[in-house]
């Protein structure tokens, strides 16, 4: 390792990056940043897989090794000695100069190199492997909606999310859940996480019940009908250009399930779903999408994890801020109306629209639930992975305690496994400890959109106007431009916003807008 002596350096020749001064650091940030662009080309095999490829069995074995032997270079490059090494040195040439960015990418590194060290390589390619199997089952009991199917599965990728938990932990003091959730949720505790959700679910079991036994309910015929595919594909890729989603970097894809790929902020993937008898779950998923990717198209390009979405939670707030606080907003129909109207030779009025967007019923399915019943599908989830997680719940019984908590929280009969415990991709990733990031990031929408708005008094009136470029550079300002450079998302909203995450603006939300829409 060569360093220039700093008790020899002028004011003038003085480095004032770590990139500069230290050897070791750039030797660090050149692995570092090809064990980036080896995930980006696993994630273009994700993102195959998921919307190109073939869907036999033979074809997902195959891309199960592709994936799998990916994953062990990874793992091989991410974890070589030589990191560690170069870590502990760029620490001692930190001590020369303040370099608040290097600084953070050796906490990062530094935090993910002992963690990922010590899971054992086989494990390693062994979860590469049985996520591809596990989606496999997954999409066989629920499309045959036999749970037993699926069950061995999930008790695998239950047991080995476990393994790798447990030998990430820093003590045994740490809770298995607890390193799970740090994966997502970077920061945030599940004592944390009980305390926000308790507030929620307290207030919006009661809300719920009050707006459904309202007998002032808007009119849904607005959704429904025969809805051309194309022109569905074409007005929801002409709004979320208009929302700030740029093209030139990234395509729209379909795909069973929504979803958002970065393989880098050059190249940002959205796919969505599309009905003939009913449009608005495929906008409201380009829009939910768009959000993800404005993130992740507006995220620096270093390819280093300091530019790198914070968390799970954070990035679900920025497609729920575009998806709900601008998207179910009055002001956005009066923008949209016409354009929907033209393209489906409608004569709908904006508050038509308004109201069928916003409508309130009993979903079985969460990505079809409206936003005040989904926050308690989370709720559902949460409880349930982490009792499995704790011991206190089986794999087994899975089906059965989901079933009584839709009953409990949300007074639904579930009529098949397809439409409960099946309904959702994400266990068969091993994805414990995701769920819960959906109702933080929903926490977050609000308590941005309230600040945002604070910003900009005139707000609705930009939107109406489909004046949308300040609103996303502020988001931009607040949010994406700061990447993963604090510890945690209450650290983060304290230092942008003044305060840590405080789901009162969210209940608050939730309880204004729906006593008016269902005068209640």
């Amino acid at each position: 390792m060569t360093t220039m002596n700093s008790s020899t350096e002028t004011a003038a020749t003085k480095p004032k990056t770590l990139e500069e001064y230290s050897e070791s650091y750039k030797n660090l940030v050149k692995q570092l940043s090809t064990v980036s662009q080896l995930e980006r080309a696993a994630a273009v095999l994700n993102y195959d897989e998921m919307v190109f490829m073939p869907g036999s069995p033979e074809t997902s074995q195959q891309r199960g090794l592709q994936k799998s032997a990916m994953a062990s270079v990874i793992h091989e490059k991410s974890t070589d000695l030589k990191i560690g090494d170069w870590i502990d040195q760029s620490e001692v040439d930190l001590k020369e100069l303040e370099d608040r960015d290097a600084s953070a990418v050796l906490r990062l590194t530094k935090k993910g190199f002992v963690k990922n060290s010590r899971v054992p390589a086989d494990l390693v390619a062994k979860e590469a492997e049985l996520q591809s199997r596990a989606y496999m089952g997954w999409v066989k009991a629920r499309t045959e909606d036999k749970y037993e199917i699926f069950e061995p599965f999930l008790q695998e990728c239950f047991e080995t999310s476990m393994q790798i938990a447990n030998a990430k932990r820093d003590s045994e003091d740490i809770a298995t859940y607890d390193e799970m959730l740090d994966q997502f949720e970077v920061g945030m505790a599940s004592t944390r996480i009980d305390e926000l959700f308790s507030e929620v679910r307290q207030a919006l079991v009661p809300l719920i019940e009050k707006v459904l036994a309202s007998e002032s309910k808007p009119s849904t015929d607005a959704l429904h009908g025969t809805f051309d595919l194309e022109k569905q594909k074409e007005l929801n890729e002409d709004i979320v250009k208009q929302l700030g989603f740029d093209t030139n970097h990234g395509r729209i894809d379909v795909s069973v399930h929504p979803f958002t790929t970065s393989f880098s902020p050059m190249d940002v993937r959205i796919t969505s779903r599309f009905r003939e008898d009913e449009w608005y779950q495929g906008l409201a998923g380009s829009v939910h999408e768009c959000g993800h990717a404005i993130y992740e198209q507006n995220l620096g390009n270093s390819g280093l994890k300091i530019d790198s979405a914070l968390s799970m939670g954070m990035h679900e707030s920025q497609s729920l801020f575009w998806e709900r606080h601008v998207g179910l907003s009055k002001p956005f129909w009066k923008w949209a109306t016409p354009q929907f109207n033209a393209k489906f030779d409608a004569e709908y009025t904006s508050e038509d629209m308004y109201g069928a967007v916003n409508a309130v019923s009993q979903s079985f399915i969460r990505v079809e639930a409206d936003e005040l019943n989904y926050p308690l599908h989370v709720v559902l989830r949460y409880g349930i992975e982490r009792d499995v997680i704790e011991g206190t719940l089986e794999v087994k019984e899975i089906p059965k305690r989901w079933n009584a908590d839709m009953k409990s929280l949300l007074n639904i009969d579930v009529p098949s496994d397809a439409k409960g415990c099946l309904q959702d991709v994400h266990w068969s990733g091993l994805a414990f400890g995701y769920f819960p990031t959906y109702l933080l990031g929903s926490m977050t929408a609000a308590q941005l959109a309230h600040y945002c708005h604070q910003e900009f008094p005139e707000m609705d009136e930009m939107i109406e106007k489909g004046e949308f470029k300040e609103i996303k550079a502020w988001l931009t300002e607040k949010v994406h431009k700061h990447g993963s450079r604090y510890n945690s998302l209450d650290e983060h909203l304290e230092d942008q916003l003044g305060e840590k995450l405080n789901p009162k603006y969210f209940i608050a939300y939730l309880t204004e807008k729906y006593s008016e829409l269902y005068k209640c």
